[in-house]
């Protein structure tokens, strides 16, 4: 990865996810499904990238 994506995953994705997962833990019903939920996202977005930019 360039050093443009690191520093745009530091400074956006990293605390998105993070304000995010402390987000969902606040709703003790439902706190697990959206969990996953925001794996699944995080993860199909990261492969979407690498698949879009071939790794590069």
């Amino acid at each position: 990865m360039s050093a443009p994506s690191l520093i745009f995953f530091g400074i956006f994705v990293l605390p998105l996810v993070a304000f995010l997962i402390w987000l969902m833990r606040q709703d003790k019903k439902k706190g697990v499904a959206g969990l996953i939920v925001l794996a699944i996202m995080v993860i199909g977005a990261i492969t979407y990238m690498f698949i879009m930019t071939k790794g590069q």
